[in-house]
């Protein structure tokens, strides 16, 4: 049987994403799982999905991996002892979805093709080499930069001085004609203030506010579509 919530709690579970509600929908349409139970998989597969493996390991099969983690929480959540086909339908069902909705919006397109005519564009993102060429590939983002670099491929990823000095080697540029654009304080902002780049420019739309801790970024702006602007602030300067 599949648990039901106890009495006078609500279980919130966060399983709003487009890749959740097909598992969910999977789960109750065609195995008969309660919404609850549905929900508390999906939780626990995300769970499980935040602590895995360093990705800086390229030595593991990650679907493998992934589908795994799925048979775990199916396991946890409603004591199936043979859950390998289920957590194979589900993993590939959230799989699928998610790389379906990984685009880049024409508005986006044509603000980098714009600055692509006047400045040396790097992606570096940090994770799983499969994971993150995948997304690469879904969102076919390559025309748009002169390189992508993975930092999953590498002995360390951001916020590590040594993969920023990687993309400068790599770009034949120093890090004082760099501008580091990210949404992340930790591995972003701080990876390029330590790596000793002209400017940092912090993407973030929830009015957070750096705290003491946090590296401070020269710029913030709430929309990836402001950063032209800056750029050509920054530019004016030098």
């Amino acid at each position: 049987m599949s648990p039901s919530p106890p009495p006078d709690i609500n279980f919130l579970t966060g399983a709003e994403c487009r890749e959740c509600i097909m598992v969910k929908d999977l789960l109750i349409s065609q195995h008969g799982y309660g919404e609850f139970a549905a929900d508390l998989v999906i939780e626990k597969f995300k769970t499980k999905l935040d602590v895995g493996h360093p990705y800086s390991s390229t030595k593991i099969d990650i679907d493998n991996e992934r589908t795994l983690f799925m048979e775990l929480a199916i396991q946890e959540t409603n004591d199936h002892k043979a859950a390998r086909d289920l957590a194979t339908q589900c993993y590939l069902r959230w799989k699928k979805t998610r790389l379906e909705h990984i685009y880049i919006p024409d508005q986006v397109k044509a603000m980098l093709r714009e600055l692509h005519q006047s400045y040396k564009l790097l992606l570096l993102t940090n994770g799983h080499s499969v994971v993150q060429r995948e997304k690469i590939d879904a969102c076919q983002c390559q025309e748009y930069f002169d390189l992508i670099v993975v930092g999953g491929e590498y002995r360390e990823q951001k916020p590590a001085r040594s993969i920023f000095q990687e993309c400068f080697n790599l770009l034949g540029v120093k890090p004082d004609a760099c501008v580091m654009i990210g949404d992340s304080l930790k591995t972003d902002i701080e990876g390029g203030v330590n790596s000793g780049v002209r400017a940092t420019i912090w993407i973030t739309n929830n009015n957070e506010i750096p705290s003491g801790e946090n590296a401070i970024p020269d710029y913030t702006v709430k929309s990836v579509l402001d950063v032209k602007d800056i750029l050509e602030n920054i530019k004016s300067k030098v």
